[in-house]
């Protein structure tokens, strides 16, 4: 699955393949940049072209992008926005799904904690994927977070499985970081109210 951080001066894009039993392993990593001073058409032109290639590149099954969220840089967020529309639409001409995830979704999902700074998340990128050192610039590990919660949330949530493996020592769980046996766990636990 392809992650991507969205965004005109630099958009960030990881392959992360993700196995069944949530081991994650980085396949490619890029950050596309667009010049500030270039036209808004050109930078928007610039980022569709690599996004494009990308796509074709790796062939993903599914993208997973950043939720645009509100900020007082309303500059920041049109870019984001801008770009984000980009991505969606060459997924969708090559019929790949789209999953959107909102930063708070991403970090919750990668170090358990929904209020962890970049700091945070690129260590335990690197923790996640067996790097020596989280994928740079920063844009790049955010997108290899991205295309992790993705992995991770399409996992088999709620199966009988997935809640053995969250509160069992002996069920192979020892590749798993706190964040995902803890998130195991809460998946479970929640279905399990819901379903009495």
């Amino acid at each position: 699955m392809v992650g991507v951080d969205p965004g005109l001066t630099r958009c960030g894009l990881a392959v992360v393949d993700v196995e069944p039993n949530r081991r994650a392993t980085l396949i490619d990593v890029k950050v596309i940049g667009s010049e500030p001073d270039l036209p808004l058409d050109r930078r928007l032109l610039v980022i569709a072209d690599g996004i494009d290639a990308w796509l074709d590149q790796h062939k993903p099954d599914v993208v997973a992008l950043e939720r645009v969220f509100s900020q007082l840089n309303v500059s920041t967020v049109m870019g984001t926005a801008q770009a984000s529309g980009i991505v969606i639409v060459a997924a969708a001409r090559r019929d790949i799904p789209v999953a959107l995830h909102t930063p708070t979704e991403v970090k919750a999902a990668v170090t358990g904690s929904g209020q962890s700074n970049k700091q945070a998340v690129g260590k335990m990128v690197a923790k996640i994927l067996r790097l020596d050192e989280p994928p740079s610039p920063a844009d790049a590990a955010d997108a290899a977070a991205l295309a992790i919660t993705h992995g991770w949330r399409g996992a088999a949530f709620g199966s009988a499985g997935a809640a053995a493996s969250a509160s069992s020592p002996r069920s192979g769980t020892s590749g798993l970081t706190p964040a995902q046996r803890a998130w195991i766990a809460a998946e479970a636990k929640a279905r399990s109210v819901k379903s009495r």
